[in-house]
């Protein structure tokens, strides 16, 4: 029975290793093996069917200084993955994004067993962030095969001497028929005549602390705009419910803390009832524009890691959210570090709530965004590659 180790890290690589997990389970029934999965993941891999070694959906973070408490967590985890690999190495590894874990995990993997073929699948976004000509490329030293999920991301690779296949955007696996609008709302408990922001700040705890009380702050200067404004706040992870509804309270919004159990099944709902969402830089950002939610994107982390990045690293990029990397414009509002307060959220926030001319030049911008993503069938497609890697 072929035996893979998927390791990935917080909520977002938790999500796309639950969708390639079942994928890998479907691929091997069409050819009829049996297949066992192992995981560095979270809940939703393991409801995909996947044995977690370690839960590392609340590990990651952005920053210097912000990784630090993540140090001894990480040394621990990796520690029993060398004693895993040495005692009963697993017939494939994946590895998605979650850089430093991973980097060091590929190249230990490499040392240790290079017979066992290694797959990168998400691979750092270096293609569009690299600080000087540094960089994590030593991946391609140890990546049996890269599966980009990007074309820029793909040919960057390719240059570099890389085996890559490009598989396009998980996120088109996702898409269903959102209900419409009166249904959406009627699943809320709302009228029809109000209307719906979301706050989406946090799937590292980092981003709990330096975006959601902005978020909240704005938000609660849009509710005294529109007293009918309704506003919900999806949680990332479980530990993260309480201290969303106590940030809301403290800043004065009339808002609603979605448990974590409860957002994949309820986001068809809100997307196709929200009007607005403010969030943070990430995966988020590419689901809003796939089910065409305006969207204003932040960031901000520590004092200490924007004066490092700035001054130290000279670190540089024309924009943060995948949306503007990919379509390399500035189709979302982004607001970073110092602009990242609630009066500029506020500011930006209300021509797209109320200029349907702004609103529909941002959804014409995500139907060119679709168009450089690739077809559905991203995770079967992945999963193929992956398996042929063991069988060949």
């Amino acid at each position: 029975m072929p035996r893979i180790l998927i390791s990935t890290g917080e909520v977002s690589g938790d999500l796309q290793g639950s969708l390639l997990v079942k994928a890998l389970y479907r691929e091997a029934f069409n050819r009829s093996i049996s297949l066992e999965v192992i995981a560095l993941g979270g809940p939703r891999m393991k409801a995909a069917g996947a044995h977690l070694i370690a839960d590392t959906s609340h590990m990651g973070a952005i920053g210097l200084w912000e990784a630090i408490p993540f140090i001894l967590p990480t040394l621990r985890i990796q520690s029993k993955v060398d004693g895993l690999l040495k005692k009963n190495p697993p017939d494939a590894v994946v590895l998605i994004d979650y850089m430093g874990p991973n980097i060091r995990l590929g190249n230990k993997l490499r040392l240790l067993q290079p017979e066992v073929p290694i797959t990168y699948y998400i691979a750092p976004q270096e293609w569009a962030w690299r600080i000087g000509d540094g960089g994590s490329t030593d991946l391609i030293s140890f990546s049996d095969r890269i599966l980009a999920i990007f074309k820029a991301e793909a040919d960057f690779y390719k240059q570099l001497g890389g085996k890559v296949s490009w598989v396009g955007h998980p996120m088109l696996d996702t898409l269903k028929d959102l209900p419409d609008r009166q249904e959406a709302f009627h699943s809320l408990g709302l009228e029809i005549d109000k209307r719906v922001l979301l706050l989406l700040p946090a799937s590292r705890s980092q981003e709990i602390r330096y975006l959601m009380p902005t978020l909240a702050r704005a938000a609660a200067l849009l509710q005294q705009y529109d007293p009918l404004l309704s506003v919900f706040v999806p949680a990332g992870l479980e530990s993260f419910e309480g201290i969303l509804q106590d940030i809301i309270e403290t800043e004065g919004v009339k808002g609603k803390v979605i448990p974590a159990k409860k957002v994949d099944s309820i986001k068809p709902i809100l997307f196709a009832a929200a009007d607005l969402a403010l969030g943070k830089s990430g995966t988020i950002n590419m689901e809003l524009a796939l089910h065409g939610v305006p969207q204003i994107v932040g960031y901000r982390v520590s004092r200490i890691t924007a004066f490092l990045a700035r001054k130290v690293l000279n670190f540089s990029v024309d924009h943060i959210s995948p949306v503007n990397l990919l379509l390399k414009e500035r189709l979302v509002p982004e607001l970073i570090q110092e602009e990242f307060c609630p009066k500029r959220l506020f500011e930006i926030a209300v021509p797209l709530l109320e200029d349907n001319k702004i609103r529909s030049q941002m959804l014409e911008g995500y139907d060119r965004l679709r168009k450089t993503l690739g077809s559905p069938g991203v995770t079967d497609r992945a999963a193929k590659e992956i398996l042929d890697l063991i069988l060949i």
